[in-house]
């Protein structure tokens, strides 16, 4: 049976962005999605609440502008047949960097790494592994970036197939490319 995982961060609402494209809101309906990862930074209770409302089951990490310090730095999810580590990215130097988040992985001894802080979407298989950074689901701007591209990610699992779907919205038309990888034995 097919498991929908939304993966979504960086979303920095109301400072750096003053909505989630409403195109991508259209795509996000609330009964399709079983589980919602968020790599942080939604910086409003309001975004926590309406993630909720796509699916009762959400579990976030502190972003660097998060002011909810009761949300954890990391955390490891199992969904079905895969244990998914979660964390902003904030602490990975250098940021974004393949070394350091493979080291990450390995700690938190996970079949799938979701980080955020670039916003930029990058998808990447190492050792077997599978690493996952949504980007910004408003394109909130950064010091990395100027203009980010606004994407999500939705997972869908099924048994040991994980398949990525980003959605990137380009010149105003939501855009999608899709990923498969296999669980390694």
């Amino acid at each position: 049976r097919m498991v929908l995982v939304l993966v979504i961060g960086d979303v920095h609402l109301p400072f750096r962005a003053t909505e989630l494209p409403p195109k991508f809101k259209a795509l996000l309906v609330p009964n399709k999605i079983q589980h919602v990862l968020c790599t942080g930074n939604l910086c409003s209770k309001e975004m926590q609440d309406y993630l909720r409302s796509l699916a009762n089951d959400l579990h976030a990490v502190r972003g660097d502008f998060d002011e909810n310090d009761t949300l954890p730095e990391h955390k490891v999810v199992t969904i079905g047949a895969f244990r998914i580590g979660l964390c902003h990215g904030h602490q990975i130097v250098p940021w974004g960097d393949a070394d350091a988040l493979a080291s990450l992985q390995r700690q938190l001894g996970c079949d799938i790494l979701v980080s955020g802080h670039t916003h930029a979407f990058e998808a990447h298989e190492r050792g077997g592994k599978l690493f996952i950074n949504p980007g910004s689901a408003t394109g909130a701007f950064n010091t990395i970036i100027p203009e980010p591209m606004p994407s999500f990610v939705l997972l869908d699992l099924q048994g040991t197939l994980a398949t990525t779907y980003v959605y990137e919205l380009v010149n105003g038309e939501v855009g999608v490319k899709k990923i498969d990888h296999t669980k390694a034995s």
